[in-house]
């Protein structure tokens, strides 16, 4: 399928860390899929965790089914809209890279932890990894990913980090968060499919572990209206035990999504008609909801937020969690080399205790955690 003049072109792609010469059979960004789906921290998503721990049950969502998810969605969107499908799926595929053990539990500890020695961001780390921390590569550290790639991998990051990295890399990822602009629409397309994800698993993820209910979800317009429309047109779903009725509703609310954004984005491109990938950089945001679907968003996050992410069962595992990071983080700082030598052999012992307790899965953290304080906390 041909490319819409405001996609990322591999062909003019802004190049690579390290330059290298082209591949005989790939693309730039299809390159990147690869080295990303190849790496040893693409394969640790399978057991790190989104709200539930990994030893709480084997259909809960991981890191890595969520990304193959946000892949997904934002290729069917892209292939719509005309933008890279290879650079979106990259992207997804790698948004996730960075984060800790326990989702944003562990996170948030690690953040804890790391206050006076430059905090913890989850999507600075996502490029930490694939700049320096994948050694895969006789020539140079990290996977040595395309401009573009990186751009997105980069999500959010504070000004402090962004003078950072534009000190080491001039004009790089990091300008944007000084001077305004966006990142590429394919970037812009996975944060809103990153969105579109998690609010659909979650749902799925609370009714499975029995914290949420559909009686429940009628509170929110998004899900119940679908909810209704499945029942009006399957009546039969009304006798069964709920698993079909949560299913239908669900794949209704992520088509009406996906049609949503497809449909806004169009408007919001027709009217800025930007001429190419930069020129779209200086539009604003174009990958949009539109502003009803938007606040319907924002209601169903809400919802969740309370009676998913507060409910007491995952405050308690959110708690023991921290809890888990907070004891290693302090027993590695003060015993180095009960970490891998070549964490241990790092002269910045906190960035190296935060980037060991990083790329840590669910279950390894839990047994580490063990080994070091003789407690068993799940």
């Amino acid at each position: 399928m041909a490319l819409a003049v405001y996609a990322s072109d591999p062909s003019r792609s802004r190049g690579r860390r390290f330059p290298e010469p082209p591949a005989p059979t790939r693309s730039e960004y299809q390159r990147d899929r690869d080295r990303i789906v190849h790496s040893t921290a693409f394969r640790r998503l399978v057991y790190k965790t989104q709200v539930f721990i990994n030893h709480e049950g084997d259909l809960f969502r991981t890191r890595l089914t969520h990304s193959l998810e946000v892949a997904q969605l934002g290729r069917s969107i892209a292939r719509t809209l005309g933008l890279n499908e290879d650079l979106v799926e990259a992207i997804a595929l790698a948004h996730d890279l960075g984060h800790t053990p326990f989702g944003h539990a562990g996170q948030d500890a690690l953040h804890d932890c790391m206050a006076a020695h430059g905090g913890f961001e989850h999507n600075l780390q996502s490029l930490r990894v694939v700049d320096r921390l994948e050694q895969r590569y006789a020539d140079f550290d990290g996977l040595n990913l395309s401009f573009e790639t990186r751009e997105g991998i980069l999500k959010r990051c504070s000004k402090t980090n962004a003078i950072e990295l534009e000190a080491i890399e001039p004009g790089g990822v990091g300008s944007r968060f000084l001077n305004g602009t966006q990142p590429s629409l394919e970037a812009q397309l996975c944060n809103l499919a990153d969105e579109i994800a998690y609010n659909a698993h979650d749902i799925d993820d609370g009714v499975r572990s029995g914290l949420l209910s559909l009686d429940q979800l009628d509170e929110v317009a998004l899900f119940s209206q679908f909810k209704h429309a499945a029942l009006a047109a399957h009546p039969g779903l009304a006798k069964q035990k709920g698993r079909r009725l949560l299913f239908e509703a669900i794949r209704r609310m992520l088509s009406q999504q996906v049609y949503d954004v497809i449909a806004a984005t169009r408007e919001a491109l027709d009217r800025c008609d930007p001429r190419s990938a930069d020129e779209a950089r200086g539009q604003g945001p174009l990958i949009r909801f539109s502003e009803p679907m938007r606040q319907a968003s924002v209601e169903l996050k809400r919802f969740l937020f309370g009676g998913l992410y507060r409910h007491p069962q995952v405050m308690q595992m959110t708690d023991q969690a921290k809890r888990v990071v907070k004891d290693l983080f302090s027993a590695y700082l003060a015993a180095p080399q009960e970490m891998s030598s070549d964490f241990a052999a790092e002269e910045n012992r906190p960035r190296a205790v935060s980037d060991y307790i990083a790329g840590m899965t669910d279950r390894f953290a839990i047994r580490e955690h063990e080994r070091l304080t003789g407690q068993r906390l799940f």
